[in-house]
């Protein structure tokens, strides 16, 4: 019984930590929409409050490390909790924009701090055949909290200073999750105290076989320093090259780019541009969740080998699709930031509450910061170059002022406005059907692209990489490849649209189809299979590998 209670409350801090992860990310986008004309946001100023989130997650994973080998990985999942709230609290109560910014960098420390601390907790608290399931439920848990997030971005669009609804809700989770973590053991691998642990935390979730290996073999719990990880010392200098593999490849694969370009994809199947953002992020939203779902009922079954490789090939086959259909048929992009401060576009932005500022923020939390954000807060700024013509008409129909759509037409510069104007066919040649067809096409590509990720990299790189380190240093090193996650989140959001300057949109995507390959190939030659193995096992399977 004791034994169950465990396993659920495990569960309720894992998929409690990823849906506050989820749910913080997301939910900049609908405040923004709000905090730009409560505060009178400059485009910079909008981008400092976007960022400020990433700021405090790499400060968090450079210290975080330290605090969570150091003082246990429960009592950092709780002093994470306490921060996360006094966080929510500075952002409900903020009267200033500093104040906004202070208050979403204490979240953004918070929600890297405690996703580290999950992960690596639940991990050594479940047995080896539970634990691809449970520490996947943390990225079913940011998953719920970004669809969440844009539940809530939409219910108080409307609602006079709704963003401190916004932000303020998140207090409730966050309370439930520090009081669960309250009725938890000790985390059981403590340094000094592994035997007398071992046989009252760890063990009672194990079945009898473990327990007869845990007590043949002591397992001897070795001190690291944080150098080590660069050494050939237990192979650790491989541990590290495939949990920084992972996390690069991750993000390489341009995953954060691909959604934040979703609303614009689905505008050119033909819907029309609010209801395009709304699909773009609640149909996606879900897609995501139900991925997640099979990534955990397989993790434990297939493997995390199989899914990583598996969801890697969908990957790289879906942005190379995506790349040349836009290469025959191009979707316009377009790159400004007034667009959110414009008088006339700010009514038709509050009119469609549930535009991301960045279509996906979930995993590109940047996104606006390039003002690519602010361009697709109403898709009807970049209208697909092909159905430009077509929408020219429903824009109108929409209630925006022709005024606002002539300079969204400049906005969008020359390329769209000789298609509006033109008399002629609208399409540089390629038939209508065809350009239907190719636009499906892509809308496909991106769907298999969000589950293939959800069941792929979402999820099984944060288990591989509790997995593959000694417990001594399992907190440091987590925190290490998590650093070089959220820059490399930066490097990408950021780079983007330079990027697309220089290579152009279908090159872009091609490029990252390429990344997509190597990773496969990465993984077949350097990532282990862990599945069913104690995390020692899993230790000592390293340690004898040369």
């Amino acid at each position: 019984g004791r034994a169950l209670l465990i396993l659920l409350l495990s569960a309720t801090v894992s998929l409690l930590g990823g849906l506050i992860f989820g749910y913080e990310l997301g939910i900049i986008s609908g405040a923004l929409l709000q905090l730009q004309i409560d505060f009178h946001l400059s485009c910079f100023k909008q981008e400092v409050l976007v960022s400020a989130l990433l700021i405090g997650a790499l400060l968090a994973s450079l210290v975080g490390g330290i605090l969570i080998d150091h003082h246990g990985r429960r009592r950092a999942i709780l002093v994470s909790s306490l921060v996360l709230l006094v966080g929510s609290l500075i952002l409900t109560l903020a009267r200033s924009f500093i104040g906004l910014v202070i208050g979403r960098v204490t979240v953004g420390f918070a929600i890297s701090v405690s996703s580290m601390a999950c992960c690596i907790y639940v991990s050594e608290m479940v047995a080896a055949h539970q634990r691809g399931l449970l520490v996947s439920l943390y990225e079913a848990g940011i998953t719920v909290g970004i669809l969440l997030s844009y539940a809530l971005n939409y219910i108080f669009a409307d609602v006079d200073e709704g963003w401190r609804y916004m932000f303020g809700l998140a207090i409730a989770p966050t309370a439930m999750q520090f009081l669960s973590i309250l009725f938890l053991p000790v985390n059981p691998v403590k340094l000094s105290s592994w035997d007398s642990d071992c046989q009252k935390g760890l063990i009672q979730l194990q079945n009898t076989e473990d327990r007869q290996t845990a007590k043949r073999e002591p397992y001897k719990e070795k001190h690291y320093s944080f150098l080590d990880l660069f050494r050939t010392r237990d192979n650790m200098r491989r541990r590290t090259l495939v949990g920084l593999g992972l996390v690069l490849f991750q993000q390489f694969t341009g995953q954060p780019n691909v959604l934040g370009y979703a609303s614009k994809i689905f505008h050119s199947v033909g819907f029309q541009s609010n209801s395009s953002a709304i699909l773009a992020s609640v149909g996606l939203g879900a897609i995501k969740v139900v991925a997640t779902l099979i990534a955990m009922a397989f993790a434990d079954k297939a493997g995390r080998r199989v899914l990583l490789m598996a969801g890697c090939v969908v990957m790289a086959i879906s942005v190379t699709t995506i790349g040349l259909t836009s290469c025959i048929a191009p979707l316009a992009m377009a790159r400004d930031c007034k667009a959110a401060a414009d008088p006339n576009a700010s009514h038709s932005l509050t009119q469609h509450p549930l535009m991301p500022v960045s279509s996906q923020p979930a995993v590109s939390p940047i996104l606006p910061a390039l003002g690519a954000g602010k361009s697709q807060a109403g898709p009807g700024f970049a209208a697909t170059r092909s159905l430009a013509k077509a929408f020219a008409s429903t824009q109108s129909r929409e209630g925006v002022p022709d005024s606002s759509l002539t300079q969204k037409r400049v906005l969008i510069g020359q390329a769209k406005e000789e298609t509006v104007g033109s008399t002629g066919p609208p399409f540089g040649g390629a038939p209508w059907a065809e350009r239907t067809v190719l636009n499906w096409i892509t809308l496909l590509s991106m769907m298999a692209f969000v589950s293939a990720f959800s069941i792929g990299f979402g999820p099984m790189t944060w288990l591989v990489l509790s997995e593959i380190y000694p417990a001594g240093i399992r907190g440091r090193a987590f925190a290490f490849c998590n650093s070089f996650n959220w820059a490399a989140n930066l490097l990408i959001s950021l780079s983007f649209l330079d990027l697309i300057d220089a290579i152009g949109f279908s090159g872009m995507f091609l490029l990252y189809g390429l990344m997509g390959v190597m990773a496969v190939i990465f993984i077949y030659l350097f990532v282990p299979e862990t599945k069913g193995q104690s995390l020692e096992e899993i230790d000592q399977q390293f340690s004898r590998k040369r």
